[in-house]
């Protein structure tokens, strides 16, 4: 177990432009490292969704130490005494997310069995949101510095409802893979981000996955969860150079604004819907091990 330094800020705009004021946290999680492994190896940062860690977020980091790579179950909800966000998202910020991964990163780097330049990080729907939000430059450098940064980022169905203007990763590597019966978050509005970071010159990748829900990945059957509060088809809230979030109605940005505030504007605009699904058809899980085993096969051969 490692106890991980993080902090609660408000909203990016804090976590970038105001650090000093973020309160801070204390997480932690579980480091595996690989069997019989010689010198410095690669780690992913395996971060969960509104559920918090389940048994195929500790069955993924089996796959990576099998791999040859350190894995690190991150666990952003104990810390914080949530249970679970399904019902409210906003009991920590999705900046606090993204820094939780971003504090992970930093302290990997000092683990001595761990190469500093072969970070990399997996999450899954809020967790995947966090991971694409921790490899854009205009997050991860003001926190990191450049020096510091993942090389690679799996994020797996991700809600993309935050993202910035300029969507530079540099020489991060992501890879997104969604189902297009996904009813917790929007498939397009997954292409579209993907797409922004190709466009600004970045190595980003999409799979949609035809007939698959949330949670394809979990081998279980689908199942409902009615008390799931969601707003897939939300306008999107983009986030300014400086943190500050641009309300989808006024175009203008605002340091003042919290994830709560774009969430009302969702909710009052009609695109709040209660309830939605999770699990796995047919060989769902099975092509999406093989999809993410092929993604992070690179990081366990290269060396920094």
């Amino acid at each position: 177990t490692m106890q991980i330094r993080s902090a609660n800020p408000l909203n990016y705009h804090q976590a970038i432009s105001a650090p000093a004021a973020m309160p801070p946290a204390d997480i932690d999680g579980k480091l595996f490292l690989p069997p019989g492994a010689k010198g410095k190896v690669g780690a992913v940062i395996v971060a969960p969704g509104s559920l918090s860690v389940a048994p195929i977020h500790l069955s993924h980091a089996e796959a990576f130490t099998n791999m040859g790579l350190a894995a690190f179950v991150l666990d952003p909800f104990g810390g914080r005494g949530v249970t679970s966000t399904v019902s409210n998202q906003t009991q920590f910020s999705f900046a606090a997310s993204a820094y939780d991964v971003l504090a992970t990163v930093r302290a990997l780097a000092e683990v001595p069995e761990i190469d500093a330049g072969r970070i990399a990080a997996q999450g899954h729907s809020r967790g995947g949101s966090a991971v694409l939000t921790a490899a854009a430059r205009r997050f991860a450098e003001p926190v990191l510095g450049k020096a510091l940064r993942l090389r690679r980022v799996l994020a797996a169905y991700p809600w993309c409802g935050h993202q910035f203007r300029d969507p530079d990763i540099g020489d991060c590597v992501v890879r997104v893979l969604i189902g297009d019966r996904d009813d917790w978050c929007s498939p397009q509005q997954a292409q579209g981000h993907v797409q922004a970071m190709r466009l600004s010159g970045g190595e980003a990748t999409i799979r949609i996955f035809p007939g698959s829900a949330h949670s394809f990945d979990r081998g279980a059957p689908v199942w409902r969860i009615p008390e799931a509060a969601v707003s897939p088809a939300a306008p999107t809230g983009y986030i300014a150079d400086d943190g500050a979030l641009v309300h989808p109605a006024s175009g203008k940005a605002d340091a003042a604004l919290v994830d709560r505030d774009l969430m009302v504007y969702a909710l009052k605009a009609g695109y709040g819907v209660k309830g939605a699904s999770l699990g796995s058809n047919g060989d769902d899980a099975k092509e999406f091990a093989e999809d993410m085993t092929a993604f992070w096969r690179p990081l366990a051969t290269a060396h920094s």
